[in-house]
């Protein structure tokens, strides 16, 4: 009879089903432990005890109550089910006993970090509002706002009123209202420039009644917007201002952080970066 201190092996074959391999893709640990109890017959708890959780923490992920984000986590997962190579690649992670020679050439294809594109920002809301409701940090870079934090029913608010004790730690970047690039950008989208600066002035404010309760910073910066981040913990949703479109109706891009890739880091430098540079101004 199955112990809970025997390890759970799946053959290689069930690691290679097009089902698991998508959860794996997309980090949906829900669906994989759902699938090593069908193929193992282990129990929550017996999971619980392989991958260091508690079995009431497996059975929130398990029924959708909680999401894996941290990548220390996703690696005790996958070392805890022993998955093989291909399935740690599926799931970003590195291959076991295998490291990256300095100067070596890799194939960045076995680390995905693009795991998923929306054409706009309403196709990938209930997903990041999935993903901010467990956030323990969260990063946004945008123009003015808006549509993320500045009013109630903006996409993030919801998840920034939270209890006192769960609510993320908030980093926001602003386009300057006074900055030159505030006219380019108006005249790009067909608005007027104190129209987009008072939109601006408003999600400050708006920003500002959050940090009368919880851990809020909020930066201005004067360069021509390029790219909308927002960041929750290691995953990020990134897509772009132009000429032709505003950030929310550009196709969205989910990243990933994984171990060799440059996308998720580059676009994390950036944000520390601009930070460091900008005005804070709460």
């Amino acid at each position: 009879m199955a112990t809970a201190l025997e390890p759970i092996r799946l053959p290689d074959p069930a690691w290679q089903n097009a089902e698991v391999r998508s959860a794996l893709r997309d980090r949906d640990v829900a669906a994989v432990f759902r699938w090593v109890q069908h193929h193992s017959g282990a129990s929550q708890a017996r999971i619980a005890a392989q991958v260091g959780m508690t079995q009431s923490r497996v059975n929130e992920i398990i029924n959708g109550r909680r999401e894996v984000v941290r990548l220390d986590v996703f690696e005790r997962i996958a070392d805890g089910l022993n998955m093989p190579n291909d399935a740690r690649r599926l799931l970003g992670l590195a291959p076991q006993r295998e490291s990256r020679a300095p100067g070596a050439a890799f194939d960045l294809a076995a680390f995905p970090e693009i795991v998923r594109v929306y054409s706009d920002q309403a196709s990938a809301a209930a997903e990041i509002q999935r993903t901010a409701r467990s956030a323990g940090e969260i990063d946004v870079l945008a123009v003015r706002g808006l549509g993320l934090l500045g009013l109630r029913d903006s996409l993030l608010r919801p998840h920034l009123e939270r209890g006192a004790d769960a609510r993320p730690r908030l980093r926001v970047l602003l386009l300057h209202p006074e900055a030159p690039a505030v006219a380019r950008r108006a005249k790009e989208i067909g608005e007027s420039a104190e129209s987009l600066s008072s939109g601006i002035l408003l999600a400050e404010a708006r920003l500002r009644e959050l940090a009368e309760v919880g851990h809020v910073e909020v930066y201005r910066y004067r360069t021509l917007p390029v790219w909308r981040t927002i960041r929750l913990d290691a995953t990020l949703y990134v897509s772009s201002f132009h000429s032709d479109w505003e950030g929310h109706e550009s196709a969205t891009y989910k990243v990933l952080a994984t171990p060799y890739g440059p996308l998720f880091a580059g676009w994390r430098r950036q944000l520390d970066a601009m930070v460091t540079e900008a005005e804070r101004i709460i």
